[in-house]
C-alpha cells in the first residue's frame, strides 16, 4: 500500500508528514484559497526526512520555498500574514536545533502583533533511541523538556507531535488558534523527527477540504450603551485606531463614524492607512512618535475612544496623554479591551462601529479646528524638503524625496531604528500603503518582510527603508527575492552605525557610546560597501548621491523583475525636527554631568504626569 491508497476500512496508510502537509493542503478560506499558502522551509536532520519528503511529494498543492536564514524566512512569513489582513498566512519549518530557536525570534514577533504562522522545527526522537542526538538540548532535570520549549512563551498554541495520531487533533486545534479573531497568534506543532516517517492509517474524511470562517463577534448591548453613554457625556471626543480596525476590514466604517459623529481620528503604527491622509478628520499619530496636532487633540481630549489598538507604550506617551481622559475601547479580546482601566466593548471593530452609529444616532461634536493640521503639514512639508546645500541629507528627506515619487500602489515599509517613528510623522499614507513592524521593532524584519509583503500584493510597489544597522543584521533574504524574481525597493540609509539609539543615548543623558562606529571600540573605521554586497547577491544596486538621484533611481525601480538597493549617506544627528513626545526611558539617579543632571530634571518632570490605573 503506497501514501496515497486507501483501504477498504475508509483510511489511508500515510506517514505523519505525509497526513500533515496533505491536510494542510485542503484548509480553504472563505475567498477559496489555501488558508496555508506554502511552506518556507531549510532543510536539516530533524526535517528533510520526514517533511521534507512529504513537501516534495505534495508539490504545487502546497508549494515549498527555501529561505537563507530561519529567523529571516520566518519574517516573510509574518509579513505576507500582515498584509494579508491575517486572511492568509504561511508555515514554517526548520531541523531540531539552531533551525528551531532561530525562529524563536519571529515567533515572537508574531505573538506581539496578532498574526498566524505555522511554526514547524523538527524534534528529538519520540523513541529516545538516539538519545541525545545531534543538536538535541539535554535537561538535567527534565527528560521531556527539548529546545522547542523555547517556543511556549511567544506561541498562542504549542504542541509536540509524538503519535501519528495527535495530528487528528493538533492540527484542527492550530487553525482555530491561527483564524481565531481574538486569539490569532502563532502556533508551533514541535515534530519528532522519527514520528514525521512513522506510517499510520488515517481516516480519509480527516482530508475532507475545509473551509476556515473568522468569525465577527456582535458586542454586548450593554458594554454598548455604556461605551454610548459615556461618549454622548463628552465634550471633545478623540478616536484612537489601531490595527485591528484593518483586520476587521472596517475602514469605511471608521470613517464613516468619523464623519458622521465629527470625531478626529489619529492612527497608531498599526492603524495608519486607516483612514487616507487627505481625509480632513485625520490628525495624524498619537504618542511619542505622534503628530503635534494628533497629540494636541488627545492631550485636551476628555474621552479617548481606542478601536483595534492595545494602548501599547508609545502610543499612550508612556500614560502621560491621555491622563485626563477616560478611555473606552473597542477589542476582540478582553485582555486588550480592559488595559489601562478602559470602559471595554469587546467586539470585532466593524460590528462595534455599526451598534454604537445607532446608539448615538445623530449625535455630532463641534469641527476640530482644522488649523491644526494645516500648520502640521507645512512643518512636516519643511521638514521632508530638498536639500538647499551639500550637507548629508536627513531621514526626514529622504523620506521627502521617496514620498515626492509615491503613487496610490507604493507601500512603505520597516521595522526598527529611525526610519518607523519618521514614517509614522512624517508619511502620507494612502488606503493600504503603509505596513510598520513596530510591536516587537525587529532589527533584521526589512528585507525579509519587504519579499513577504510582495508576495501578498505582488501588484503594489514595495519600498522597504533598512538602516546599514538592520541591513547588516539581515540581509539575506535579499537572495531569496532575487532567485523567486520578487521585485521591491531597498532604500538603504547608511548613517555608519545605530544613529536611533545614539540620539535616544544623548537624550538619557549618556555620552556617546557604541552607537556609531565612530564611538565604538574599532582598530579601523569601517568601508562597507553596500552597493558592492547587494548587487553580489544578484539585486540591481546603486549608490544615490543626493536627493534628487534617489528620486530618479526610485522610479527606475519599477518594473523590474528583481528587488533593488539604493544606497545613501544620510546624517546619523537630526531627527525629524518635528512632532513627537516624552516616552519613558529610565535615566541614571546617579552620576556627574551637566548632561545627564538635565535628563534626570526633565524625566522627573515628564514621569509625575504619568497616570497609574486602577
Amino acid at each position: 500500500m503506497t501514501g496515497t491508497d486507501r483501504d477498504d476500512a475508509g483510511t489511508l496508510r500515510l506517514t505523519a508528514a505525509q497526513a500533515m502537509v496533505r491536510w494542510l493542503s485542503v484548509q480553504r478560506t472563505e475567498e477559496g484559497g489555501r488558508f496555508i499558502e506554502g511552506v518556507w522551509a531549510i532543510f536539516g536532520h530533524g526535517n528533510v526526512a520526514g517533511l521534507g519528503e512529504a513537501l516534495h511529494g505534495i508539490g504545487d498543492a502546497l508549494p515549498t520555498w527555501r529561505g537563507q536564514n530561519e529567523q529571516t524566512m520566518a519574517h516573510a512569513a509574518v509579513a505576507f500574514a500582515k498584509q494579508k489582513r491575517r486572511r492568509q498566512a504561511m508555515a514554517v519549518t526548520s531541523s531540531i536545533g539552531p533551525g528551531a530557536t532561530n525562529m524563536v525570534t519571529a515567533a515572537a514577533l508574531a505573538h506581539v502583533n496578532r498574526l498566524p504562522v505555522l511554526f514547524l522545527p523538527g524534534c528529538v526522537f519520540a523513541n529516545r533511541r538516539p538519545d541525545p542526538v545531534l543538536q538535541q538540548i539535554e535537561d538535567f532535570d527534565d527528560g521531556t523538556v527539548s529546545a522547542n520549549d523555547c517556543f511556549r512563551p511567544v506561541v498562542r498554541y504549542f504542541d509536540r507531535i509524538q503519535r501519528p495520531e495527535h495530528l487528528l487533533t493538533a492540527l484542527p486545534r492550530a487553525l482555530q488558534v491561527m483564524t481565531d479573531p481574538a486569539n490569532c497568534g502563532p502556533v508551533c506543532l514541535a515534530f519528532c523527527q522519527d514520528v514525521q516517517a512513522e506510517a499510520c492509517n488515517y481516516p480519509a474524511r480527516f482530508f475532507a477540504p475545509r473551509v476556515w470562517r473568522i468569525r465577527r463577534p456582535d458586542p454586548d448591548p450593554v458594554e454598548v450603551e455604556a461605551v454610548a453613554v459615556r461618549l454622548r457625556g463628552a465634550r471633545r471626543p478623540v478616536i484612537v485606531a489601531g490595527g485591528g480596525v484593518l483586520y476587521s476590514g472596517a475602514e469605511a466604517e471608521l470613517a464613516a463614524f468619523s464623519q458622521r459623529h465629527r470625531i478626529p481620528v489619529v492612527e497608531t503604527q498599526a492603524g495608519k492607512g486607516i483612514l487616507d491622509w487627505q481625509e480632513p478628520l485625520n490628525f495624524g499619530s498619537p504618542g511619542v512618535t505622534g503628530s503635534e496636532c494628533g497629540n494636541r487633540l488627545c492631550a485636551e481630549a476628555d474621552v479617548i475612544l481606542g478601536v483595534g489598538t492595545r494602548f501599547q507604550d508609545f502610543t499612550t506617551g508612556s500614560r502621560t496623554i491621555f491622563a485626563e481622559a477616560d478611555l473606552l475601547s473597542v477589542n476582540l479580546h478582553p485582555y486588550d479591551a480592559q488595559k489601562h482601566g478602559a470602559l471595554p466593548l469587546v467586539a470585532d471593530a466593524k460590528a462595534a462601529m455599526a451598534r454604537l452609529t445607532e446608539a448615538l444616532g445623530d449625535a455630532q461634536w463641534p469641527e476640530p479646528d482644522a488649523a491644526l493640521r494645516a500648520d502640521w503639514f507645512a512643518a512636516t512639508e519643511a521638514a521632508m524638503a530638498r536639500p538647499s546645500d551639500n550637507a548629508l541629507p536627513t531621514d526626514a528627506q529622504v523620506i521627502g524625496a521617496v514620498q515626492r515619487v509615491a503613487t496610490a500602489r507604493t507601500v512603505v515599509m520597516g521595522a526598527a531604528g529611525t526610519m518607523p517613528g519618521a514614517l509614522q510623522l512624517l508619511w502620507r499614507a494612502s488606503p493600504g500603503g503603509y505596513h510598520m513592524e513596530y510591536g516587537y521593532s525587529c532589527m533584521g524584519y526589512e528585507v525579509a518582510g519587504a519579499l513577504g509583503i510582495a508576495l501578498a500584493e505582488p501588484d503594489r510597489e514595495v519600498i522597504c527603508f533598512a538602516g546599514d544597522g538592520s541591513y547588516m543584521m539581515a540581509n539575506s533574504e535579499l537572495a531569496t527575492a532575487v532567485m523567486r524574481r520578487v521585485p521591491f525597493t531597498v532604500v538603504l540609509t547608511d548613517n555608519r552605525g545605530y544613529g536611533c539609539i545614539n540620539r535616544l543615548q544623548h537624550a538619557c543623558g549618556g555620552a556617546p557610546f557604541n552607537n556609531l562606529y565612530r564611538d565604538a571600540r574599532v582598530e579601523a573605521q569601517p568601508e562597507i560597501d553596500f552597493v558592492g554586497h547587494a548587487a553580489a547577491m544578484g539585486a540591481r544596486a546603486v549608490k544615490a548621491d543626493g536627493i534628487p538621484a534617489l528620486e530618479a533611481e526610485i522610479v527606475a525601480a519599477r518594473g523590474r523583475d528583481r528587488p533593488t538597493v539604493i544606497v545613501i549617506e544620510t546624517d546619523p544627528e537630526p531627527g525629524t525636527g518635528v512632532g513627537g513626545h516624552w516616552w519613558d526611558v529610565a535615566v541614571p539617579q546617579a552620576g556627574e554631568g551637566a548632561r545627564l543632571a538635565e535628563a534626570q530634571a526633565r524625566y522627573a518632570t515628564h514621569a509625575a504626569r504619568q497616570r497609574t490605573f486602577d
